[in-house]
């Protein structure tokens, strides 16, 4: 592994970005540091056990561990966060690909299982999101932005209305816009003729102008000019331009990446 020089024989935490665990993970650190085992996973009871990596526990012990089985046993998902002492680099260098052609973290806590290392396992209590989906990622920016306090070190016009829990960072402006919290307006972004609505995200240098959105998040550099149209629970990228096109021949013009979806009223 790449990081193994680095690491050493330290313990460490690889914690995946696509997964939210609401109340942190300090409790799993010092339950690892009580016991010192191996590894220690955390697992969540869901409903679709076959979408995840997916853990099978006999009297609480993990016995094993496999990824997106067809006909799963046990609802325990692999959460994505895991805890681990130095004796996975030999997990890992003796693995080899899986079909899917990767060195998959199931295989390698499995290799521990079978050679007879210490392998724990922590039940996730509060809410937990694998945000792969875009109405997962929604429901935890929701589920985030139900948590913050208001914060204006923005500027906000007289002509305009900020209401509720709102986070205007720093340089951002609010100009002749009604802005309904829990919503978050990022640095630099300019809110200009528009109507922003409860749980939105917007990062830092956007601008949206003579547009309305809501429940929705905009990632930084993006631009949203002139919808006549709410734009709801949707996902905006980086560098994004979503504007009406006043050219003819009238038409829907796009340029869309992969595993783009768009929704035509």
């Amino acid at each position: 592994m790449i990081s193994q020089d680095f690491i050493g024989d330290s313990p460490f935490v690889v914690y995946l970005g696509d997964n939210l665990v609401v109340d942190g993970i300090s409790s799993f650190v010092q339950a690892f540091n009580t016991s010192s085992p191996d590894a220690l996973i955390l697992l969540a009871n869901v409903p679709n056990p076959q979408d995840f990596g997916v853990a099978f526990l006999e009297n609480g012990r993990v016995v094993k561990l496999e990824e997106k089985p067809q006909h799963p046993t046990s609802n325990f998902a692999l959460v994505g966060v895991y805890l681990f002492g130095n004796r996975i680099f030999e997990a890992v260098n003796a693995i080899t690909p899986s079909r899917r052609g990767e060195l998959e973290i199931t295989d390698s806590i499995q290799y521990l299982i079978d050679n007879a290392g210490k392998v724990e396992s922590h039940q996730v209590t509060g809410w937990w999101k694998d945000t792969g989906r875009l109405s997962d990622m929604l429901e935890a920016n929701r589920l985030v932005l139900e948590t913050i306090s208001a914060s204006q070190r923005g500027e906000v016009d007289t002509r305009s209305e900020v209401i509720g829990n709102v986070s205007l960072a720093e340089g951002s402006k609010i100009i002749n816009s009604v802005v309904r919290g829990p919503a978050i307006i990022g640095a630099d972004t300019v809110i200009e003729n528009a109507y922003i609505g409860p749980f939105t995200s917007i990062y830092h240098n956007c601008t949206v102008r003579n547009s309305e959105i809501e429940h929705s998040i905009i990632l930084e550099h993006s631009r949203i000019l002139d919808i006549e149209s709410r734009i709801e629970d949707s996902l905006i990228g980086r560098n994004v331009l979503v504007s009406r096109s006043i050219g003819k021949p009238v038409a829907y013009r796009f340029m869309l990446g992969d595993s783009s979806e768009v929704g035509i009223i």
